[in-house]
């Protein structure tokens, strides 16, 4: 009888142990990042234009670390490190932003706390440096989620937000794809620009177990006046939920709206029990079977993230309290 208890013992105080060595076993803190999806291809790369990229995604991956290393929050980490990639002219977000097709910058941005589900986002705003944290002031400040064109600037002024002027979002690159773009209109073709989703995102988890997802991106070049794409969408292109998952997503905008791609992938995870590469390679699937392609970042609530992406390449890149950062550009990394 006393044999038998104490291996009753022993299995209930395994069955107590498991589950705690599986928590010590999950980071304390996580942060995934991308940088735009699209023909992105080792014979199309230059040497220095990938060391370039690398590099602009490891400091952004550093910024926003460095933030929840020392017990800063998910939101404090994604907007820190979005803001990093907004100044990078490499990214189609912030300066180095695509142009429309009538020739000025138009910048989209959301945010999203996963602990609250509050979310803030802008669309057309063209003043404002650093566009994701003009979305977390109009979650923060006001009474909406979604503020767009001059309201939204002028929101952005009166909360005294950095501006920048329209030469600060200027770079010659993005200057010459819209001129090509252009110039295959006005020849009567069907404009076919570098098909590079420049969007950038970053998905969190902080010590205190909670998530959070932001993206800001300049578009598709030649959009049209007033076009609205998935990433300032709370729901298609920005998504997070404390009980499953944080989303943000690069590529078609308009399929991504329609998939309602980042809740789409939560969903999955939170009741049917998916996990994070699961989840998005199904949706994934999913939007290409529409038309659109492009990809996106999750990471689960216990810190198991995934990359998932149908185009040849997509920066990315991730870092956690366990593992060194590490960033790819290729489909085959």
């Amino acid at each position: 009888m006393l044999h038998r208890i104490a291996t009753l013992f022993a299995l209930l105080i395994g069955l107590v142990a498991a589950p705690l060595a599986a928590q010590e076993e999950s980071p304390r803190w996580a942060l995934v990042i991308h940088g735009g999806a699209g023909t992105l291809e080792r014979e199309r790369m230059t040497p220095e234009r990938d060391a370039e990229i690398r590099a602009a995604l490891n400091a952004a991956l550093e910024t926003g670390s460095a933030v929840l290393a020392d017990g800063g929050t998910a939101m404090d980490a994604v907007e820190a490190t979005i803001r990093v990639l907004e100044d990078n002219p490499n990214f189609n977000a912030g300066r180095g932003a695509v142009f429309t097709a009538d020739g000025p910058n138009s910048l989209d941005a959301s945010i999203m706390d996963g602990a609250t589900r509050d979310a803030g986002a802008v669309a057309g705003v063209s003043a404002t440096r650093h566009p994701i944290s003009l979305a977390r002031a109009v979650m923060e400040q006001s009474p909406h989620v979604m503020m767009a064109g001059y309201g939204a600037d002028e929101f952005s002024h009166q909360r005294g937000l950095e501006q920048a002027e329209p030469g600060w979002f200027y770079t010659e690159e993005r200057w010459e794809q819209l001129q090509r773009w252009l110039a295959q209109r006005q020849a009567g073709l069907t404009p076919d620009p570098d098909l590079k989703y420049g969007t950038v995102g970053a998905v969190a988890l902080d010590m205190d177990g909670n998530l959070a997802a932001g993206t800001s991106t300049g578009g598709t070049t030649g959009k049209l006046f007033g076009r609205v794409g998935d990433s300032p969408i709370i729901g298609a292109g920005t998504y997070a939920d404390n009980r499953a998952c944080a989303v943000s997503a690069t590529g078609a905008g308009e399929y991504y709206i329609r998939e309602g791609v980042a809740h789409e992938i939560c969903a999955r995870m939170r009741f049917l029990g998916e996990g994070p590469q699961e989840a998005a390679d199904f949706v994934q699937a999913e939007t290409l079977a529409l038309g659109g392609d492009g990809g996106v970042i999750v990471l689960g609530a216990d810190g198991r993230w995934a990359y998932s992406f149908n185009t040849a390449g997509m920066y990315r890149g991730a870092v956690t309290s366990e593992d060194e950062a590490s960033v790819a550009i290729y489909g085959d990394e």
